[in-house]
């Protein structure tokens, strides 16, 4: 009975440190918003920045994309007129990507592109078809599932709009590469709109292929003349694909930062209005105390 009595009166006598204030939770639960918010307007203003970046880059590389379909419309007469007469079996494929991210799907859309190319059952190719990628983003994608594929890997291509001089050096490696294949899919984003765009494939015939088509057999050529064509018509499809390509990524970029802007903003109304009710809460609280205590005395 001692022990507890004063247990009792221990318990009845206030702290010596003070109670915690009954409007400390809405205070710290109003700083947190304080803070979040301010976080908020800051990534907004970075994306917004980016948007106007992306906005004046897609500018420049359309511009470079119509100039660049040229070589690719070159290419295809070229072939056209010298069909392949069996179908290649094993294909190199070159996926064109970049090394830049925070431009929603451009990447992983050449990467699926590329496994149902390889796992197409209409037009069946080899298992083991060698791969070559342009941009870091895509070549970790593809290493995951494609791994035992990958020949080859290429980047820092595409920071700034594409040259026909970077097609050209990609071109020369895969030519002086040991990789064997009958023909060359390039994969690339195709652009639709400066809101859309979609995977697309260019085939570009080897050096044999040409020796064997029919436009070529029917007149006397030395050897080089067909080697240097397919080399020069590899660098064209290639350039044609990485200017495409390029203002592919910068429209998705300008889209991607344009929604997340908007997501921006709305979490900011949605946080500012979540402030505004816990500080008037607190406010009212506030008044309800001194109303209380005016009225006690």
């Amino acid at each position: 009975m001692l022990a507890r009595s004063s247990l009792a009166r221990i318990a009845s006598q206030p702290s010596p440190l003070g109670a915690a204030p009954k409007t400390a939770r809405n205070m710290a639960t109003l700083r947190e918003i304080e803070l979040r918010l301010k976080s908020v307007r800051n990534i907004e203003k970075i994306t917004k920045s980016m948007k106007m970046i992306a906005s004046t880059k897609l500018a420049k590389a359309q511009r470079a994309m119509n100039s660049g379909k040229q070589y690719g419309l070159a290419n295809s007469e070229i072939f056209q007129h010298a069909p392949s007469e069996a179908p290649a079996k094993r294909k190199l494929f070159i996926v064109t990507s970049s090394d830049k991210g925070l431009c929603g799907g451009i990447h992983s859309s050449v990467s699926k592109a590329t496994r149902r190319a390889i796992a197409d059952t209409e037009n069946p190719v080899d298992a083991d078809s060698p791969i070559m990628v342009i941009g870091d983003k895509s070549k970790s994608q593809l290493a995951r599932v494609l791994g035992k594929n990958l020949a080859m890997s290429f980047n820092q291509i595409g920071r700034d709009i594409p040259t026909f001089a970077d097609a050209a050096g990609v071109a020369d490696l895969v030519v002086k590469s040991n990789v064997q294949y009958d023909s060359i899919a390039i994969v690339y984003n195709k652009f639709v709109s400066a809101v859309s765009y979609e995977p697309a494939i260019i085939e570009v015939a080897n050096e044999n292929s040409l020796k064997e088509s029919a436009g070529f057999r029917a007149y006397e050529m030395e050897d080089d003349v067909t080697k240097d064509l397919a080399e020069f018509s590899l660098a064209n499809a290639i350039y044609a694909a990485l200017v495409e390509s390029h203002a592919c990524e910068q429209s998705a970029r300008r889209n991607a930062m344009d929604n997340a802007s908007k997501n921006a903003k709305d979490m900011i109304d949605r946080l500012t209005m979540q402030y505004n009710r816990g500080r008037q809460a607190a406010i009212t609280n506030e008044l309800v105390d001194i109303i209380t205590g005016a009225s006690a005395l």
